[in-house]
């Protein structure tokens, strides 16, 4: 755990806690790590919603899958970030997403009711946790929208170019690498791969992009 304590005050469910105070926090709220390989389950469908993720190293997604086995890719979830929190705290009997990790992954677990429920010491950092989290999934509700927004696009090329857009918007520049592979950015924007690769195509040869990748670069 040490050696994630730098990691850890960027964490924004930490956010304006004493950072000498995180060895007690992480005590008081019982965290656990555990180490998961590519590809592994960190949680099932259908399992009971109890736990929040923090992805101490590597990548996780959030991944919903209908009846014949489609997968669509809801989130992806990067070093730093936190996962479950909403389904947790809608105290879901059962959840209604899977968590892969997208490669060799570290995560701390959490209790979800250890966050949101003061204990018998009355830790004085339990109400700057309560309000974290409420924020925190009021973020991730606006960023699901956007995803509406993006899938929501009529052509492949549209929901391209949002996407891209917003991916460049967020670094600050029109150069930037996407958390994607190309099958997995067909199944967050919910189009054909084949598809979607002809218009990456198309996009680059009339200079509206260039790629290499998961690099973009977005022309003027």
């Amino acid at each position: 755990m040490e050696k994630y304590l730098d990691l850890l005050k960027t964490v924004s469910l930490f956010a304006n806690v004493d950072m000498s105070d995180i060895k007690s926090l992480l005590n008081c709220l019982s965290a656990k790590t555990e180490r998961f390989k590519e590809n592994e389950t960190i949680f099932l469908a259908g399992n009971k919603a109890e736990f929040v993720g923090i992805v101490l190293s590597g990548q996780v997604q959030v991944v919903k899958e209908d009846f014949y086995g489609n997968k669509n890719i809801v989130a992806s979830i990067e070093k730093g970030q936190l996962f479950g929190e909403a389904f947790a705290c809608a105290d879901l009997k059962i959840l209604p997403v899977s968590v892969f990790s997208a490669e060799d992954s570290e995560i701390m677990l959490i209790d979800y009711r250890k966050i949101i429920t003061t204990c018998s010491n009355t830790c004085s950092f339990h109400s700057k946790l309560i309000y974290n989290m409420l924020r925190i999934v009021a973020n991730k509700n606006i960023i699901l929208s956007q995803k509406i927004e993006f899938i929501s696009k009529r052509t492949t090329k549209e929901k391209l170019l949002a996407y891209l857009s917003s991916e460049a918007k967020k670094a600050g520049s029109n150069s930037f690498s996407i958390p994607f592979s190309r099958q997995e950015l067909a199944d967050f924007l919910s189009v054909d791969r084949s598809a979607m690769s002809a218009e990456l195509c198309k996009l680059r040869d009339s200079g509206v992009i260039e790629f290499n990748k998961n690099k973009f670069v977005l022309k003027d």
